[in-house]
């Protein structure tokens, strides 16, 4: 079989053999076929994590056939979506019905089972990630068996299963708990990054979503406030020459090409960074919800982020304002913070607290790991909790102290798969073996 690799190529795996159902009878039979014949199993969604979350030398199952709407009800907000669906997708479905997801992150290349489950966010004070919007799943579980749950049905597995890591089963359908579609008025602009951190509090509790980007080696961020504007609100975008320069041309092919100077010469980066700190432009339109939420990304890096109780968000940034010039390679790319509300989800990285979302990136081919390594310390030593897909050395030992109902998870997870079929060297790591 040809070796699979996720989206940043951290991860690479060489699949036994690759199923792809077209029905959840077909799902069903692949992972009743793998308990038969003792053989692991793992679900490969669109390979967007940057750890080996989804990387198996066993069977796989790429849910590609397995997409679309199944349901959807206009007056309730519920809808039942195919687990293979990618939230691209699922976005222009819903708008064609006069829907939207309340809430999403900055990229849409993901299926929906693999951002619920790896805890995909947006950010947002008053909003809590993906998971939050899901009103109940089906799952087929290791017998073959195909299960519903909900608050109200299976609670304890409804509650495991939003951000089951794949742990659990495979996800055949996503109920989400959507809304008429709305507008939202973005303004960007680039500010002083002291000005920046000195209002970051206010900012978040004042915009419904709100977020900056900080260029290492330079003095300004870029401010994205996104707020909602009335119900029939007219859509005033960017033009398609406006978006082609600013994102097409600026962010990716021009931001692209001086990560690749950098990386081919890593003295200049301190300057390129200056550079591309103060080449910084604002803009101010407003859009459909997903057109603003969802931004275009072409340049290919790796990523680490953790949650943090949001009162540290200061006292992190500052130790990581210290690290960066102490590197001995030097950050490429900017660092980017977020926010959630707190929410009941069991692995969720904002589960019992108002959360910052630090993410910290490096250009593709550029070494990370000492950046890396020593921001995990930074972030541990407040609780912080690495986002599932994105690279961290955590193991389960250490993410035990960080989950206040990891042994409920871990016993939720025996009870449904108890001889490890969903299991592989990531869930082997961040979950423990099973006992």
């Amino acid at each position: 079989m040809s070796a699979w690799t996720n989206w940043a190529g951290t991860a690479v795996a060489h699949p036994r053999r690759v199923h792809r159902p077209r029905s959840t009878a077909e799902l069903a039979e692949v992972v009743a076929d793998a308990a038969v014949e003792g053989r692991r199993v793992r679900a490969l969604g669109s390979g967007h994590s940057f750890t080996d979350i989804a990387a198996t030398d066993s069977d796989a199952i790429d849910l590609g056939a397995w997409t679309g709407i199944v349901a959807a009800d206009p007056e309730t907000g519920l809808v039942t979506v195919r687990s293979g669906t990618t939230l691209r997708a699922l976005n222009a479905e819903l708008a064609a019905r006069g829907l939207a997801m309340t809430n999403l992150g900055d990229i849409d290349a993901q299926t929906i089972a693999g951002a619920i489950s790896t805890g995909t966010h947006g950010t947002g004070a008053r909003f809590g990630g993906l998971a939050t919007q899901v009103a109940a799943l089906e799952i087929v579980l290791a017998d073959g068996s195909v299960v519903s749950c909900s608050p109200e049905r299976r609670p304890d597995l409804f509650a495991a299963a939003r951000v089951g890591l794949g742990a659990l089963g495979v996800l055949s359908t996503v109920t989400l708990r959507c809304e008429p579609a709305f507008v939202l008025r973005a303004q960007e602009r680039p500010e002083p990054l002291e000005q920046v951190l000195d209002g970051f509090h206010d900012f978040a509790e004042h915009n419904d979503h709100f977020e900056f980007y900080w260029f290492p080696h330079g003095r300004n961020a870029l401010v994205k406030r996104n707020n909602r504007l009335e119900p029939g609100s007219p859509a005033r975008p960017l033009s398609n020459v406006r978006r082609f320069v600013d994102y097409t041309i600026m962010e990716n092919a021009a931001f692209g090409t001086l990560c690749r100077v950098g990386r081919a010469v890593p003295r200049l980066v301190p300057s390129l960074g200056r550079l591309s700190s103060a080449a910084l432009s604002g803009r101010e339109y407003s859009d459909a919800s997903h057109r603003v939420f969802v931004t275009q990304r072409s340049v290919r890096f790796v990523e680490s982020e953790f949650a943090l109780p949001r009162e540290s968000v200061h006292d992190v940034l500052g130790e990581l304002r210290a690290l960066v010039p102490k590197l001995a390679d030097p950050v490429a790319f900017p660092v980017e913070v977020r926010v959630a509300a707190a929410d009941d989800v069991w692995l969720s990285t904002a589960y019992g607290r108002d959360s910052a979302y630090i993410a910290i990136h490096q250009y593709v081919g550029m070494p990370y790991r000492e950046y890396f390594t020593a921001f995990g310390e930074i972030a541990g030593a407040v609780g912080g909790r690495p986002h599932w897909g994105k690279l961290h050395d955590l193991d389960a030992a250490a993410l035990r102290q960080r989950y206040p109902r990891f042994d409920d998870f871990l016993a939720v997870r025996k009870e449904v798969d108890p001889f490890d079929l969903f299991g592989n060297a990531y869930l082997d790591r961040v979950l423990g073996p099973l006992s």
